[in-house]
């Protein structure tokens, strides 16, 4: 999985490519955890993710809960696979998706 992070504004941009799995949630979740104290706001443009595991929607739930003492955390950009693992797990009712 390829990450790419940008600030604009106070709010943190991530723009996953590939994968959200087993494998690469830890990576994502150490990258989250040293930008949320500072953090306005957050991002994830899922525009370029092609799949997410249960481990990957862990990591959204513990950014989500996190953001939501701030200014939130939306997910964008966001394809009819991922969509449709949000749909059946119930994330869709709990994040902001735009």
């Amino acid at each position: 999985m390829k990450i790419e992070k940008s600030v604009k504004d106070g709010r943190t941009c991530y723009a996953l490519e590939g994968r959200l799995d087993t494998t690469t949630a830890p990576e994502l979740e150490k990258e989250l955890k040293s930008d949320m104290d500072g953090a306005v706001g957050l991002t994830m443009d899922f525009s370029r993710l092609d799949y997410i595991s249960s481990a990957g929607l862990r990591v959204l739930l513990s950014a989500h809960k996190a953001m939501s003492r701030k200014g939130g955390m939306k997910v964008t950009n966001v394809n009819e696979i991922v969509r449709e693992v949000f749909d059946v797990t119930g994330f869709s009712d709990i994040l902001d998706i735009e």
